[in-house]
Parts: structure tokens; C-alpha cells; sequence
């Protein structure tokens, strides 16, 4: 199914929370238009677009699935993402992709935080907007509440398109406001019967209509000075010659409303996604990677831009491509700006759900998917002179850490494998090998995203992993000057060993490991003296007090001795470091804890008990922010083994309206209390083993 023409296609994501009905609605639309011979659904497990093993059983949209619509002459491709924060990364990428994000919102709770935090990057991309108020059939269900929080979050130019005949049990229909007439969808005969208003709705869909007049009269600078002067009201036919302006340039925001299970309200959509909102040449803006920006252009050389990629087990890598300019068409070979190395384009899918169809070509403007691009990344230019190159959208920078490992030993290469395949189609997931702690880090968006992960991973590989607490990277160091020999002496049969130091350790802030030679008169040989500062310094990874490397020590030998047979590099490094132990006895050693700078981000509502909660996991609040958007930044300096899994609890204590920024910096004494606690479980793990 190919697009006849750039302007007749219309590409539409659906964002929001989770439960509002954004799969839903997109099912709906499929099974109204004929693209589907049954409406699809999430709670049975029988949805055409939330196919994955893991949405199956959450039972709600983890990664973006594509639904093309056929209608008339028009190809409508919606993009159904997800509403959880820990997927937000992909909501944001594949919003990159489309003129118009359609919000769907609950008739009951009305826009809730996903909404308001998806809102609010739409509008920093400059991205049109529209809201369906979804659910209108359900208890307690009120279009007006609704209306009312709508316009409370978002302001007043919002404007209902379409409302509701009847509310709750008693829905029926909806009115539409452009046209005027009332619409209910037969779900029997899958067809719609288009009627009068009925009489006891004509002056609350005459005054939704004077309000939509309002909002989209300010489009056109003469027709608004003869409607603000009362000559005339607004023609039909000046209305909808205005609606799509006043969409593309956010005078105007449609409100629709309906019910996705009884398909009311859906038929009306289409048409107006149709009729009124943005096409790809006219509103499909990309930033260059140059500062410039770019419109897509049906007659340029070809291009795409990658806004998303997935593993597929069976077809192996897919790249969802919005087609930039020019015809995409297979066996045409671009050229990525980022690696400057060639890929050939074998197939051309237009996929629906998880089904593919090959196409001969794609044009400037539509979406499809191509497979087996194998170095292409989420956020790639492709192009056949390689010039071109967008700015992709910076995505949100995962904080959430967990150490994993496979349960089985032989397994580890292929979790290796799997997660290097994960960083390559996810850009919110990063994998780290910590040397010091000897742990794999996967950092994601949450818990959940962690979750998925692991249940991919058995499901694609048969490879179990398990989760670990996550290892502190602490240090140790001492408080006070020392003095201690080290002295090692070994005689068994033939040649011994023989090593003598005296050191003096002393605590050197900021400053690392110092080493000082100050021997006189050849008590130790200089070809030896090497020796006590590596002896030293393997004494210091292994720890005195609980295992933690030591940092900051000027160590200072001065004095030893030496036999002319049995000393050797060996013996003087096993003096040194039994001379460092002897010293750290004395010397005050202490743990020191790694510490966080956090810049915490929430609606003034939550800044005490957040503030709270920072002072229980010991942190001092070292100032307050505030941003454009009037929520509160609290900076805080903080243990970072306090916060190291701060995701989840912040989304608990927020309600999930709550972000944050963590930055690893410097080192402080840890409490007593700490101490004692790192030092006993050092010392029962080396009585365990």
C-alpha cells in the first residue's frame, strides 16, 4: 500500500498514558476503515498491534507498532507508542516522524502526568496537537470535567471538534461541530448513519460551534476583524478553508471524543485527519544536524531518517525510516552520514503490527521499514549523496543501574551478545563493565524496561540472568601520619628471601598516591626500591578495612635492610605490603562513600515530601530552582548508595510526575555506623570463603 502522493499522507502519533486507549483507538480506525476484518483487542491477547510476548502479558504498548490506514485517496500511518515512562525514549524518537501527536485521554481521570510530560516535548518540537477524549461510555464518565482539565493543563485553545450525545450508559453518538450533523457508528453493519442534531442538543453544539469559530477565525488577520466587528459569523465554507491553517499553527487544538470499544466517534477522525491536518510538505520539519532545517521534499535526492530499531528474532534488524525527499527503492544504495559507509536497501516493508508487505517504492513523506541494515542506528541520515545529516532529538539519559550476570557461567558470552544487540536498537539502555567491582551494568529508564529485558533474553536466547545487588564503588584512606617496618624472612632449603622497609604513611587529600624515596647510604639497593612501591601499591587495591581500594596516601620509605643473597623484587614487595598493613594500624584508616550531585525535578506539590525523603537517606539540600514551566529543582548532595535505584522511588513519591539528574563527584567520610557495616560483611564474606 503506497501513498499516491506526499500531501495525501498523514502521519499521526498517538501518545499518552497508558490505559487512556491509544492502542485501542488505532485498532478501532483499522477495523472502521476495513483494514481489518476484527476489531483487535489488549485484554484477550488479540490485538494486531500489541503482538509481543512481553505486551501480551503486560497487557499494555511497549514499543512502537505501525498502522497504515487506507482512506479514499489518503494513507493515514499511525504510530501507537507507549505510555510508560520506562519506554519513553521510543515515544520521543518516533514522535520525531510525525506532523501531528494525537493525545488520548481518559473521559474518567482526565490528562494525567505521561500527558502532561509528552504535551510539553510536543511542544518543544513544535509538533501539532489534538486530543481524543477516549472511554466516554464509562461510569462517571463527564465531557465537560473533562473539557475543563484540558483546558486547565493546557490552555484555551483547545476547542471541541466533536461531542458527546448522551454520557455514560446514555452514550449514543457525537455530534460533529464542523459539519453539524450527528454521527453513530452501527457496529453491526460496520457502517454510519449521519443524522440531524437531535433537538435537545442544538444549543450545546451551537455554542461548541461559536467557540470553534472563535479559535479559528485568528488564522486569517481579515476574517477576524469581521467577526471580532459582528458583520458575520464564519461561513462553512471559510471555516473549513481555515481549519488546516489554524491546526499547522497551533491557534487552533481539536478536541475529539468517542469510545474506541463501541467504535463511536471513530469514523469522524479519519475524515478530518483527511481534511484538516498536516501533510509531510508543508509541516514535516527536520532540524539539520548544520543548525539549518529541511521540509520534506517529494522531489529532492532520496533520503530517510531512522527514528527507531528493533531486533526482530525472525527477520533480524528492522529500521523504521520517515522518508526524507526523493523515492526510496530497493536495490538503491545510501549512504549514512554518521559512518559514511554505503548500505544497500534489499526490501521495502509497509508493516502493520507485526505483518509485512514489500513495496516497490516509498515517496517523501511516508514511513516504512526496512530490513537488515545492519549498522544503521536509532537517529541515522541516510542518503544517496550522504550529505544530509538530521539532528536527531536528544533522548532522556537512563539512571537506573542493576548488576547482572547469567545464572549459568557458560552463558556469559552469549549475555554479552544479547545486551550488545539491546545497545545498538535502544539508545535509553547503556551496558558497562566495571573493572573495579567486576560487575555488568545495564542502566535503563526503570524497572520495568530491566524486566523486559531479562524475559527477551530467555525468550530469544534460552539464556537466564539474574539481578545483583549493585557493588559501591567505595574508597579507603587514612587520617594520620604512620611509621611500621615490613620485614619478610623465608629459609627453605637453598636460597631464601629476605625484605626490609620502613615506611611512613601519610593521608595526601586530592592529591592520589604519592610514592617518596628517602633512603641513605644504601640500606636498600635503588634497583629494589621499585619493588616497596609496587609491594605498596597492590597493598592498597586489596584494602585494609573492607576490601575498597585506597586513595590519597603519600607513603615515604626511609629506612631497611638487605641481604646480598636472599633479597629480590619478591621479598621487597611482600615486605612493603605487610610494612603498609603494619602503618594503616595506625594511621586512622577510614571508608570513604562516593557522592552524588542529584537536581531533582518536581511540581511544587511534591517539593516537601521529596525534600523529606532526601533527608532520610542522609542529604543535604544545597539550594532550590525553578524552571519555565514553574516546577521546583532541588539541588541535593547526596550518598550515592543512597540513590542509586532513586528511579522508582521518586515515581513512587510523585506519583510518577517527578525526574531527576545524577552526577557521580567526589568522596566523603562515611558514617560510622556504614563503616561498621561494609567492615562485617567483609569479613563474614572471607570467613564464608
Amino acid at each position: 500500500m503506497a501513498a499516491p502522493a506526499t500531501e495525501h499522507v498523514r502521519n499521526i502519533v498517538l501518545v499518552g498514558q497508558d490505559g487512556a486507549g491509544k492502542t485501542s483507538l488505532a485498532e478501532a480506525m483499522l477495523h472502521v476503515s476495513g483494514r481489518t476484518a476484527r476489531m483487535g483487542t489488549t485484554h484477550d491477547g488479540k490485538s494486531y498491534l500489541d503482538y509481543d510476548d512481553e505486551e501480551i502479558r503486560r497487557r499494555f504498548t511497549i514499543g512502537t507498532s505501525i498502522a497504515p490506514i487506507p482512506y479514499k485517496d489518503y494513507k493515514i500511518n499511525l504510530l501507537d507508542t507507549s505510555g510508560h515512562p520506562d519506554f519513553i525514549g521510543d515515544t520521543l524518537a518516533t514522535m520525531q516522524a510525525a506532523e501531528m501527536a494525537m493525545f488520548v485521554v481518559d473521559a474518567v481521570a482526565g490528562p494525567q502526568v505521561m500527558t502532561t510530560k509528552l504535551w510539553r516535548e510536543a511542544e518543544g518540537m513544535r509538533l501539532s496537537r489534538c486530543v481524543f477524549i477516549n472511554h466516554i461510555d464509562r461510569e462517571n464518565a463527564n465531557f465537560d470535567m473533562a473539557m475543563a482539565q484540558l483546558h486547565a493543563r493546557f490552555g484555551s485553545r483547545l476547542g471541541a471538534v466533536t461531542i458527546p450525545i448522551g454520557e455514560d450508559a446514555d452514550f449514543r453518538g457525537v455530534i460533529d461541530i464542523i459539519r453539524m450533523k450527528a454521527r453513530y457508528f452501527d457496529q453491526d453493519g460496520t457502517s454510519e448513519r449521519i443524522e440531524d442534531i437531535p433537538a435537545d442538543f442544538a444549543d450545546t453544539a451551537q455554542d461548541a460551534r461559536d467557540k470553534l469559530c472563535d479559535l479559528v477565525a485568528e488564522a486569517d488577520d481579515e476574517l477576524m476583524m469581521k467577526y471580532l466587528e459582528g458583520e458575520e459569523q464564519l461561513t462553512q465554507e471559510e471555516l473549513e478553508s481555515l481549519l488546516d491553517k489554524a491546526i499547522a499553527q497551533e491557534l487552533f487544538i481539536p478536541v475529539f471524543v468517542g469510545s474506541t470499544i463501541i467504535e463511536q466517534g471513530i469514523q469522524g477522525i479519519m475524515e478530518d485527519i483527511a481534511s484538516y491536518f498536516p501533510h509531510p510538505r508543508h509541516h514535516g520539519r527536520f532540524r539539520l544536524a548544520n543548525g539549518e532545517e529541511t521540509l520534506v521534499n517529494e522531489h529532492g535526492e532520496p533520503a530517510g531518517f531512522v527514528f527507531k530499531t528493533a531486533a526482530d528474532p525472525y527477520v533480524g534488524r528492522l529500521s523504521f525510516i520517515k522518508v526524507i525527499s526523493g523515492v526510496l527503492e530497493p536495490g538503491m544504495e545510501l549512504i549514512n552520514a554518521r559512518t559514511g559507509k554505503k548500505d544497500r536497501i534489499g526490501h521495502i516493508y509497509v508493516m502493520m503490527g507485526k505483518e509485512t508487505n514489500d513495496v516497490k517504492s516509498a515517496k517523501a513523506g511516508d514511513i516504512v521499514v526496512v530490513p537488515k541494515l545492519t549498522e544503521v542506528k536509532t537517529g541515522d541520515t541516510l542518503s544517496k549523496s550522504g550529505e544530509m545529516a538530521i539532528d536527531p532529538l536528544p533522548l532522556p539519559t537512563p539512571q537506573y543501574p542493576v548488576a547482572i550476570e547469567a545464572v549459568n557461567k557458560k552463558d556469559e558470552d552469549k549475555l554479552g551478545t544479547f545486551l550488545s544487540r539491546v545497545v545498538d536498537t535502544d539508545p535509553t539502555v547503556t551496558v558497562t563493565r566495571s573493572e573495579e567491582t567486576h560487575q555488568t551494568l545495564v542502566t535503563a529508564m526503570g524497572e520495568t524496561q530491566v524486566e523486559t529485558l531479562l524475559a527477551r533474553l530467555k525468550e530469544q536466547t534460552g539464556v537466564e540472568a539474574k539481578l545483583v545487588p549493585v557493588r559501591i564503588p567505595y574508597r579507603e584512606t587514612i587520617r594520620k601520619q604512620a611509621e611500621a617496618q615490613g620485614r619478610h624472612k623465608k629459609q627453605t632449603g637453598g636460597s631464601g628471601q629476605f625484605g626490609d622497609c620502613f615506611l611512613r604513611l601519610a593521608p595526601n587529600p586530592g592529591m592520589g598516591y604519592e610514592f617518596l624515596d628517602e633512603i641513605k647510604g644504601g640500606a636498600i639497593p635503588n634497583g629494589l626500591i621499585p619493588a616497596v612501591d609496587k609491594g605498596v601499591q597492590d597493598a592498597m587495591k586489596e584494602g585494609f578495612l573492607a576490601g575498597y581500594p585506597m586513595v590519597d596516601i603519600k607513603c615515604t620509605v626511609f629506612d631497611g635492610s638487605y641481604h646480598a643473597v636472599d633479597s629480590n623484587e619478591m621479598a621487597f614487595k611482600t615486605a612493603a605490603r605487610i610494612g603498609f598493613r603494619a602503618c594503616c594500624e595506625k594511621a586512622d584508616p577510614v571508608i570513604l562513600e562516593p557522592m552524588a550531585n542529584l537536581a531533582v525535578t518536581v511540581t511544587e506539590d511534591y517539593a516537601g515530601p521529596v525534600m523529606g525523603d532526601i533527608s532520610t537517606r542522609r542529604g543535604r539540600i544545597v539550594g532550590t530552582d525553578s524552571n519555565d514551566a514553574g516546577e521546583t529543582i532541588i539541588k541535593v548532595r547526596v550518598p550515592y548508595a543512597e540513590v542509586v535505584s532513586y528511579t522508582k522511588d521518586l515515581r513512587s513519591i510523585t506519583r510518577g510526575s517527578g525526574s531527576y539528574v545524577i552526577e557521580l563527584e567526589g568522596y566523603e567520610q562515611a558514617p560510622g555506623d556504614v563503616q561498621k557495616k561494609l567492615v562485617d560483611a567483609y569479613q563474614a564474606a572471607r570467613a564464608a570463603n
